[in-house]
């Protein structure tokens, strides 16, 4: 049996915060990404939505020996779904499915402007989709994602535990996007 792959939309999209070193460049159809607030955790978290019309980008990655443990604990407060067939479009021969991770739709909901955004997540996952997918695909990043409320800048003093260092090109692109779109800046 072979091992098992996972989708990732968001931070793991960021090689830097795992190490599934089989990853590669992926696309699921039928799933748009989507900002919602999880009471249970107290933040604002990316997650996966299904939605027919829509495309993203990420990342798949093998998880050797089916080993679920860890990446589970990592994606507490989501479920796995498979995803099989033409919705996920790679180049892994191998790959026939993946697994996504998406939180229930009835435990959380869109974030209001007192559930902000980290914005030391965020220049997380930009980084990640501009080493994978240049700018254009940090374009197609916040082209489609939704639920953007409001945003706590937390640069100075991260809150986000895979926090990471991030040139000031990818800080200039986060910060310029959520200008464009004027959402809500609040101080850390």
């Amino acid at each position: 049996m072979s091992d098992p792959f996972v989708f990732g939309y968001g931070s793991l999209v960021n090689r830097l915060t795992h190490d599934f070193h089989d990853a590669h460049p992926a696309r699921l159809r039928g799933w748009r990404r989507e900002w919602r607030y999880l009471p249970q955790f107290g933040r604002t978290f990316l997650t996966a939505v299904r939605d027919e019309g829509a495309v993203i980008d990420g990342l798949v990655a093998r998880v050797p020996g089916a080993d679920w443990t860890a990446l589970d604990m990592r994606e507490a407060g989501y479920g796995r779904h498979v995803i099989e067939g033409p919705a996920l479009d790679h180049a892994l021969p191998t790959a026939t499915a993946a697994h996504v991770y998406a939180m229930a739709q009835d435990a959380s909901h869109l974030p209001g402007t007192d559930q902000p955004i980290r914005l030391s997540y965020l220049d997380v996952v930009v980084a990640g989709f501009h080493a994978e997918f240049g700018e254009t695909g940090v374009m197609r990043f916040f082209e489609t994602t939704t639920g953007w409320a409001s945003i706590v800048d937390d640069r100075a003093a991260p809150m986000y535990p895979r926090a990471r260092p991030v040139t000031a090109e990818i800080r200039q692109m986060a910060d310029d996007w959520l200008s464009a779109a004027r959402v809500v800046r609040l101080p850390g």
